[in-house]
């Protein structure tokens, strides 16, 4: 019979739900969710999981955004790495014209060449030049759909996949993201997880990804 008082986390999420700019959608889903869990006994598993689905919902970025400066990109890509003309040349056209035209959906980069040419370095080195957060998912070896879209909140142990996990790392909508060794992605019996980044990656789908854990559409397009 021993009670756990879930007082001060309540509270917390409500305070925060209240303070912070959340998107409509997102806020409903919080409030749903919440009122299953304080409906819930506290030693029940189920509160367990549904109170990590709302920590994962409010910590994930949904509105928090990085001002870029695009002023400083050449001297900075120059002072990073010497040569690579032209690979540089085309990231501050891609720049100028998204600057230019205003639009909002952000350029996908590939880069490929020999191991150790600097695709990594050059892409932090963007970061840097942009004044954006960087994170990388490194994609060698992937061979489950699940770790691009997660896994559904039915399973035990359950988690988004890697690309909101390493957006809730950012802690912004705008980060620069590297999908590190994409070519080396396998898939067998569990899916095709070159086909699930599509939808990460198609500039028309990627403002809606769904990811299976967090089950709300997540704006890529940044």
């Amino acid at each position: 019979g021993d009670t756990v008082d879930k007082g001060d986390d309540a509270d917390q999420i409500r305070k925060e739900l209240a303070e912070n700019p959340y998107p409509q959608y997102i806020k409903d889903k919080i409030e749903e969710e919440f009122r299953r869990f304080e409906a819930m006994p506290p030693a029940s598993s189920e509160a367990n999981v549904v109170r990590t689905y709302i920590d994962w919902v409010m910590k994930t970025p949904w509105y928090q955004e990085t001002k870029e400066d695009i002023s400083k990109i050449e001297a900075i890509l120059e002072e990073d790495h010497f040569g690579l003309e032209k690979v540089k040349e085309r990231i501050v056209e891609h720049l100028a014209v998204k600057q230019m035209t205003q639009s909002l959906k952000a350029p996908i980069i590939c880069l490929a060449g020999p191991p150790g040419v600097g695709k990594t370095s050059i892409a932090k080195s963007i970061a840097r030049a942009l004044d954006r957060k960087f994170v990388k998912a490194s994609l060698g070896g992937v061979r489950d759909e699940a770790e691009v879209r997660g896994h559904r909140r039915t399973y035990l142990g359950s988690m988004p996949g890697r690309i909101i996990q390493g957006m809730k790392k950012a802690g912004v909508v705008n980060p620069v993201f590297l999908l590190d060794e994409i070519d080396k992605m396998a898939s067998d019996y569990k899916g095709d997880p070159t086909s699930a980044m599509l939808e990460v990656l198609d500039p028309e789908q990627n403002s809606q990804f769904s990811d299976n854990y967090i089950e709300e559409p997540y704006d890529l397009s940044k």
